[in-house]
């Protein structure tokens, strides 16, 4: 019997004093449940008295709870360590948990000096947790000291090691290394597998993510998600939906992460009866509706168009989290609904939810859509005297915006200039298209020069630059400006619309004619076209001498073939009088298409609901929910 066995042995077992007494139980076994500091204190007293205060495994227990439970405090199991003569590699670990716990990382490489200072040898406990510290502190060279020390203390072969290896190459971005372990490993796991998957996609690299994901032996419902998340991330949509299809195809039951990266595809696509029918599983199967899940279908239902079911998904929630309020009062202010989006944010300060910055974007935004000046102003203002948030890059963005669509183009020079930080292209940006809209030529070429300093690789900047002197009759600049984009290799971002009709994406772009309903849709266009010029449609581009370009269609395509044209006459041959019909367009909606869009839902009886780069414009009866703004 060891010494401790010894000691306690006479408190062991359960006695009784009398009938009605309780049992007692040992010091050690108290420690397992014990709920707080003070508890512990008394514990660590009576041990003490025992003549345990310098055993290992007393010691090793109160020092576990100091150190890793929430109600713990490890200055004492620090208080504790030093006391001990000769600390085992359980006690170091559990410190080292704890320092990790805290994210003191560099201080669980100093324990770990100090571990093998005292001729303590490390175990397969130790490395993972200091593997995950060098990956917390970005410690590069340590991270690869540490990964020889692995095959130093012969833990080369140990799964749960190389794992963690490969997960910290991954962080470090080497994933020429992270790959190295992965190929050197003698048994990999779906974690393995999953890991690398995640690095390549992290980088971007989503094609050699998929190779990876290919020759995988077997998938959990992490590695499925892992890669459509790849997916996702990089707006490759489709690719995300056939993979999705594949999974489901293989009976695999969706989880909420697998659910939330597919409602997020169905947001990037606009694809509003896909992502009800994931809704719809997740209620039916009783997933948790976690804060992030519960926020990502209150976005898909507002970047799908449908701000109402939104909405009643939001009021349905027993539990609003900080990103829940955001996101409704984000969807109110693309719709164009600022009051509503105001509305929404007093009743969230009214249940004592504290807003943030993001809800300040979403405020401003919302005052921005809608013009509401004296209410931005406002509220700009409030930010900071009611709740302390400093305006950041992002705030002033939405006031400059907000000022130069209002035409307050001096008020909003004034206030970059009054901005404690350099302006990014984002603020001068919002600047430069109001001065194009409201016809301030001097500043306009000012700032647009500037612009396009900063984002070279920008067609959009090349694009307002030129329609801006096309405007003041200066020609010979906007050939210029051409030039300076074909020399440079600055390409048009291709513009593209989607519409979800049946359960079926169908995405069109300008001039394309590869839908298998191409001559039918070319038909139902020039019926359409006919009909809102016997009404007084004339083409934007058709009043001017010289046309401007485009920035959102190429210009070989004439104005009539826009891909949102197009997405809306299939939408017309599939549609009957009344009904409502949704596009998602990549680019911002051109003056053409916006005009001749409110006509074409008078015409055809139809409400169409777009959502362009910046916002959602609702057609309807002859007019849009911008109001033109």
């Amino acid at each position: 019997m060891s010494s401790l066995q010894t000691l306690l042995a006479p408190s062991l077992s359960i006695s009784f004093s009398s009938s009605n007494s309780k049992p007692r139980y040992s010091p050690l076994e108290s420690l397992e449940t014990c709920s707080s500091m003070a508890q512990l204190k008394k514990n660590h007293a009576h041990l003490t008295k025992l003549g345990l205060s310098s055993d290992n495994d007393a010691m090793g227990r109160l020092i576990k709870f100091c150190a890793l439970s929430n109600d713990g405090d490890l200055g004492y199991a620090l208080h504790l360590f030093d006391t001990l003569p000769h600390p085992d590699a359980f006690i170091y670990n559990t410190l080292i948990r704890g320092y990790l716990l805290r994210r003191q990382a560099a201080d669980c490489i100093v324990l770990y000096l100090r571990m093998l200072q005292d001729s303590v040898l490390p175990n397969k406990f130790t490395f993972p947790c200091l593997i995950r510290a060098c990956s917390v502190d970005g410690a590069v060279e340590k991270g690869a000291q540490i990964h020889a020390h692995v095959f130093k203390f012969g833990f080369a072969n140990d799964g749960f090691c190389l794992n963690n290896l490969i997960h910290m190459y991954v962080d470090f971005k080497a994933l020429e290394n992270a790959r190295k372990v992965f190929n050197k490993m003698p048994r990999r796991d779906v974690v393995s597998w999953t890991t690398l998957i995640s690095g390549y996609a992290q980088l971007g690299l989503v094609d050699a993510a998929f190779e990876v994901f290919e020759r995988m032996p077997e998938r959990n419902s992490v590695s499925w998600n892992a890669m459509i998340a790849a997916y996702v991330q990089s707006n490759r949509f489709h690719e995300a939906f056939a993979l999705f299809n594949r999974m489901r195809a293989e009976n695999l039951a969706l989880d909420k992460f697998v659910a939330a990266s597919m409602l997020s595809a169905c947001t990037g696509l606009g694809a509003l009866e896909q992502g009800e029918w994931i809704n719809k599983y997740i209620r039916n199967k009783g997933i948790e509706l976690d804060p992030k899940l519960a926020t990502t279908i209150i976005d898909m239902y507002c970047k799908c168009g449908c701000l109402e079911k939104a909405y009643e998904t939001f009021k349905g929630l027993t539990y609003k989290s900080i990103s829940s309020w955001n996101c409704m009062i984000g969807g109110f202010a693309m719709h164009g609904k600022g009051e509503a989006a105001i509305s929404i944010f007093k009743d969230m300060e009214k249940q004592g939810i504290v807003p943030d910055n993001i809800t300040f974007v979403n405020i401003l935004s919302a005052c921005s859509h809608s013009g509401l000046v004296e209410e931005g102003r406002y509220y700009f203002q409030y930010m900071t005297r009611v709740h302390g948030i400093d305006p950041m890059m992002e705030h002033y963005g939405c006031m400059v915006d907000l000022l130069g669509r209002a035409g307050l183009l001096d008020e909003a020079k004034k206030l970059i200039d009054q901005m404690p930080m350099t302006p990014d292209v984002g603020v001068l940006g919002a600047l430069f298209g109001a001065c194009r809209i409201h016809g301030n030529f001097e500043l306009g070429e000012q700032v647009g020069k500037r612009v396009i300093e900063l984002e070279p690789n920008n067609s959009g900047r090349y694009v307002l630059l030129a329609n801006l002197y096309v405007k003041a009759g200066r020609f010979e600049d906007m050939a210029n400006v051409r030039r300076m984009m074909n020399e440079r290799g600055v390409k048009k971002v291709p513009g593209f619309s989607v519409i979800e009709l049946e359960g079926e994406v169908n995405e069109f772009i300008a001039g394309g004619r590869d839908h298998p309903e191409s001559k039918e849709i070319y038909a139902k266009l020039d019926e359409m076209l006919d009909r809102i010029r016997a009404i007084g449609y004339v083409p934007c581009g058709a009043e001017g001498v010289v046309e401007e370009l485009d920035e959102e269609e190429e210009k070989e395509n004439p104005l009539n073939y826009h891909s949102e044209k197009l997405a809306i006459a299939f939408g017309l041959l599939k549609t009957k009088a009344g009904d409502t019909f949704r596009i998602t367009k990549n680019l911002r909606v051109c003056r053409d298409c916006h005009h001749a869009s409110k006509l074409i839902s008078k015409v055809f009886d139809r409400e169409i609901v777009v959502r362009d780069r910046n916002r959602f414009h609702h057609f309807k009866d002859g007019e849009c929910s911008c109001k033109d703004y």
